[in-house]
């Protein structure tokens, strides 16, 4: 490497995912210069293809919306769970928060890239198959050391700030050493996508289906349709719920799908035709959200669990928050990163919390499941479902540790 070589820039975003995507088009859209360094070459495959309809704020704040809307995705307009013959359904165009109704479900390899392109469109340049292998925030300025994969060209940036929307890959958190250990317990997914052939066996493809293992009720699986007939399949469990299953993942994920009668009725007619994979150990914690001259954006900084598809509105949130927030500061304005970016961000990520945290230990599928349940209420946790966790207005939102506490138990005595 030329260690004359040094380009600077005022803004690098690490990643061209959907926090990446959408914060540098935001900055762009306010006059900054934006380099995105992406590690990978687009198209590429991904999870998290449910989208709460949280996200399409700031899908149209960052001026995408009319391209998602053209892009013929799945339109999701809820969520269904079911758990043996119980069955219930959760509307988000009817929700206490007002706000977007309904939302897509998408292919993560096509979406990604429609939303980079986006960003591109725009004016963002973003260069693909770059790595960052070294990163310095000690100087006077930020400053990263950069790989090209192709030709292991190595060369230097330095810019006013950088955004990691790395997603687990994990750029910074790695680089320096933030990484915590996450409290919740180690999970395990495994996933596929299969053609569903689903028609008749009453599966609503306008919402996602979450099913909860009819003995096992940790354990949970996720049905996510596709416009193209296709479904994203996927179970999630502990590590000690994979114990003395067949080691192939094909096999594993369909004994849990045979042992779950309404699920396995669904896909009946599936065509198994694509290799299962897994993610393990995925929840993720860190030291701090920001430091002098960077901020972590999305699952780089934190990731709870899949169940309610929390992962990506954290992400463009985010996104949407330190963009705008760096602006201030770009523009010459004094910013607090701690009051006006962590704190703020994480009281959204705590209520999921609190509701994932729920579903495990079974608190708030006795919520889900309840039958007898006031349309009001309802409407306040659906709001949280369609990822309104930041609106304090919602009392479950508010206060959701206790509201939960007190609702689980009226419901269990019902």
């Amino acid at each position: 490497m030329n260690t004359a070589e040094i380009e600077k820039r005022q803004v690098v975003v690490i990643g061209a995912g959907p926090s990446g995507s959408i914060a540098s088009a935001l900055l762009k859209r306010k006059g900054h210069d934006v380099l995105v360094l992406e590690r990978q070459r687009f198209p590429r495959f991904s999870i998290g293809e449910s989208l709460l309809s949280h996200c399409l704020d700031f899908i149209e704040e960052a001026g995408m919306l009319d391209a998602v809307r053209a892009a013929g995705y799945q339109i999701k307009h809820g969520a269904a769970f079911a758990w043996g013959e119980r069955r219930s359904e959760f509307d988000f165009r009817d929700t206490f928060t007002e706000g977007q109704g309904s939302t897509y479900q998408v292919v993560r390899a096509d979406f990604d890239k429609l939303l980079a392109d986006e960003a591109e469109r725009q004016g963002v340049e973003i260069r693909y198959e770059e790595e960052i292998i070294a990163a310095d925030f000690d100087g006077a300025t930020p400053s990263l050391t950069v790989r090209r994969l192709a030709d292991g060209h190595e060369y230097r940036i330095a810019c006013d700030f950088v955004l990691d929307g790395s997603g687990y890959g994990r750029v910074l958190p790695r680089l320096l050493d933030l990484d915590i250990p996450s409290d919740l317990p180690v999970r395990q997914a495994i996933f596929t996508h299969v053609e569903d052939r689903s028609a008749g066996t009453g599966f609503d493809r306008e919402k996602i289906l979450i099913t909860t293992h009819p003995t096992l009720r940790d354990v949970w699986f996720w049905s996510i349709p596709f416009s193209n007939g296709r479904c994203s399949v996927g179970v999630v469990a502990e590590a000690t719920r994979y114990e003395g299953r067949p080691l192939d993942l094909d096999a594993c994920l369909r004994q849990f799908v045979e042992e779950t009668p309404s699920l396995s009725g669904v896909l009946k007619n599936a065509v198994w035709d694509t290799p299962a994979r897994k993610l393990v150990g995925y929840s993720a914690n860190v030291k701090r959200l920001h430091g002098p001259g960077f901020a972590l954006l999305g699952n780089a900084a934190e990731f709870l669990d899949p169940v309610f598809s929390s992962g990506v509105t954290i992400a463009m949130r985010s996104s949407s928050m330190a963009a705008n927030l760096l602006h201030r500061q770009l523009s010459g304005e004094t910013v607090d990163w701690e009051e006006d970016f962590a704190i703020p961000l994480k009281r959204g990520v705590d209520t999921f919390r609190v509701y994932v945290e729920g579903w495990y230990d079974g608190a708030f599928q006795d919520v889900i499941y309840y039958e007898k349940a006031s349309p009001e209420i309802r409407r306040m946790i659906s709001s949280i479902l369609a990822g309104y966790a930041w609106d304090e207005r919602n009392p479950y939102v508010a206060e959701p540790a206790r509201r939960l506490r007190v609702l689980a138990e009226l419901c269990a005595q019902g």
